[in-house]
């Protein structure tokens, strides 16, 4: 990197704090902070939506498989991803948005309380916390990583820098920062794509690279899936992404009950969708193509792309893909960080603490910022240790990690906004989270804590999701738990009367800014 590099970064971190000060404006209570008040159009929560879902580890660990085994790096990722959005679109998005239209609640999971009970969604809200701390120190780690390839900055120092500027603008403007921010780091980021595409098109053949290449490659370049991503891994894959990427990540729940209906929702949903499906092809091929232009020096070649960009790009635009970089990373962390604070707030605060219970709009928004401050912090310092013998590195953690853990947490948040499992109450949702986190371990982990290595990836990833699965629908048809309150609350949620200027459709969560108390009457009106 030259001066016209920094000055490309340094502008960027610029404007990344600047939209965060503006967006300050528009956040007066929770509601704002968390869900944009119900008002964010379904386009840039579309937008916002895709963006959260990924971060510099496709630059990292994908860059790598794909380095690696060619397109089976799309085939596996961001194919399942696309058509788990699509299936979720109608299934989940519309639900979620009522969850705050209808229900008036700040946080994703503020409905358990009602949908199950006060215990069910403590445990749901801290295992999904803490996993989420590990997740976000893995992206903290992965874009260090980059960083210290062009500069020779430290780790450290990586992840302090990065991690200092996302937390002003998301700490300061909330969801409306997020989003916002999101948009400018998906115009950036289409142009370094773009830009990367071109100079790889550019060196080896020109457009005609696009179907002249594959000739060049590695045979197993073309097959749709190689090595530990088989097509069971891929069937699974596309299981857990359907849960995980319609709401089972908080933060993409958000993105659905920020817009102003559950149409909206389901527009924007399809919008992310149709977004996974196209712009991944535009960042994949240059790392398929990588092979010819450069070596990496990497066992598992995730620096093969940063060495990929040194060579091929002129100082400005070779700023310019880092700027990419840092644009993923920072969309998916501080989105994370939002939602977290959004849990730690509105459902875990108030049983700990009475005085969280009566909270005022001030209060409750100081609550809030703290929190995601605090979020920030405790996953910047986790990112130091990523790739110590605890973590291994940052691939296994957010394939294995989050994928195989995500399942347990999210089935009986998701499957709980459908009335098709209303007979599935308390003990089925406690039960199916608690046997998946073990099977989890025992698929993993030997009894002496270290690694279980004769278990398939795809089995790793899968099996705690199936075993939740399977107990949570099992258990709801031995020990029905519906009653009258949960019908009510599940009929609200389920019915389609929101066209616009519906009255629920309008409705926003302003008077959300006071966490509800424990014991309090189920499904009020405000």
């Amino acid at each position: 990197m030259n001066s016209l590099d920094w000055a490309v970064l340094i502008g960027y971190f610029g404007v990344m704090v600047a939209i965060g000060v503006w967006s300050h404006k528009r956040v007066d209570d929770v509601a704002d902070f968390f869900t944009a008040g119900g008002k964010m159009p379904w386009w840039l929560s579309g937008i916002s939506h895709h963006m959260s879902g990924y971060s510099a580890v496709m630059f990292t660990g994908y860059a790598g498989i794909a380095y690696t085994y060619g397109v089976t790096s799309y085939v596996t990722w961001s194919f399942p991803i696309a058509v788990g959005i699509a299936i979720g679109s109608s299934l989940f998005a519309p639900r979620l948005n009522r969850l705050r239209s209808r229900l008036h609640v700040a946080s994703p999971l503020e409905y358990l309380k009602n949908r199950y009970n006060i215990p069910t969604q403590q445990a749901l809200a801290w295992s999904g916390m803490l996993l989420k701390i590990v997740d976000v120190g893995a992206k903290w780690a992965a874009i260090a990583t980059l960083l210290s390839v062009f500069t020779g900055m430290s780790i450290n120092q990586g992840i302090l820098i990065t991690g200092v500027i996302t937390g002003i603008y998301c700490t300061v403007g909330g969801l409306w920062a997020d989003a916002l921010t999101e948009l400018g780091q998906f115009v950036i980021q289409l142009c370094a794509g773009v830009a990367m595409l071109i100079a790889v098109m550019s060196k080896l053949s020109g457009f005609s690279t696009l179907w002249t290449v594959w000739d060049k490659l590695p045979d197993a370049h073309t097959h749709p899936t190689a090595g530990p991503y088989t097509v069971t891994f891929l069937l699974a894959y596309l299981f857990i992404k359907t849960f995980e990427y319609s709401g089972g990540m908080w933060n993409q729940a958000q993105r659905y009950m920020a817009t102003d209906s559950a149409r909206s929702a389901t527009r924007s949903a399809r919008l992310s969708a149709a977004l996974w499906l196209v712009w991944p092809l535009v960042l994949f091929f240059p790392m398929w193509c990588a092979p010819l232009l450069v070596h990496a020096k990497k066992p598992d070649a995730s620096d093969s792309y940063a060495l990929m960009t040194e060579s091929l790009l002129p100082h400005g635009l070779l700023g310019l893909v880092i700027v990419g970089f840092f644009s993923h990373t920072m969309a998916m962390c501080s989105s994370d960080a939002n939602a977290i604070s959004a849990v730690f707030t509105r459902d875990i605060a108030p049983v700990l603490s009475k005085a969280a219970r009566s909270w005022s709009p001030r209060g409750g928004l100081l609550a809030a910022r703290l929190s995601t401050v605090s979020f920030l912090a405790l996953s910047m310092a986790l990112a130091t240790q990523i790739n110590s013998p605890a973590f291994k590195d940052i691939i296994t953690v957010v394939i294995k990690w989050v994928a195989g853990l995500m399942g347990p947490i999210a089935i009986p948040f998701m499957l709980g906004t459908l009335r098709t499992f209303r007979k599935s109450g308390p003990t089925a949702a406690l039960t199916s989270w608690a046997a998946g986190l073990v099977a989890f371990f025992l698929v993993n982990y030997n009894l002496d804590g270290s690694d279980r290595t004769g278990v398939a990836l795809q089995y790793q990833v899968s099996v705690p999701l199936a075993v939740s699965l399977v107990l949570y629908i099992v258990i709801g048809l031995i020990k029905p738990e519906d009653t009258p309150e949960r019908d009510a609350l599940l009929a609200r949620i389920n019915s389609d009367d929101d066209g616009p200027g519906s009255a629920t459709a309008t409705a926003t969560a302003t008077a959300a800014a006071v966490p509800a108390q424990p014991g309090e009457p189920k499904v009020r009106e405000l």
